[in-house]
């Protein structure tokens, strides 16, 4: 067993090959963080616009008079 291994491994085709499947191996999983990473980052990026968006109709809605607010979310609603 020792000697089909040893025989094996010192091959230099085999060492090749192996290299090889490392290599495409390595360069898969890289690909697969890398592109998770550009999704998180534009992810996050959605989402602090929608912070912003969502801070902007906050405080117009709190400058707004009650019956403003009423009559805005009157015409808002289904019937």
């Amino acid at each position: 067993m020792t000697a089909l291994l040893l025989s094996f491994l010192t091959n230099p085709t085999m060492l090749a090959i192996m290299g090889g499947v490392v290599a495409a191996l390595v360069a898969y999983i890289k690909g697969g963080i890398d592109a998770a990473s550009k999704e998180r980052a534009k992810r996050e990026a959605e989402e602090a616009k929608a912070r912003d968006i969502a801070d902007d109709v906050q405080s117009d809605v709190g400058a707004m008079s009650a019956d403003q607010v009423r009559a805005e979310l009157a015409k808002r609603t289904r019937p």
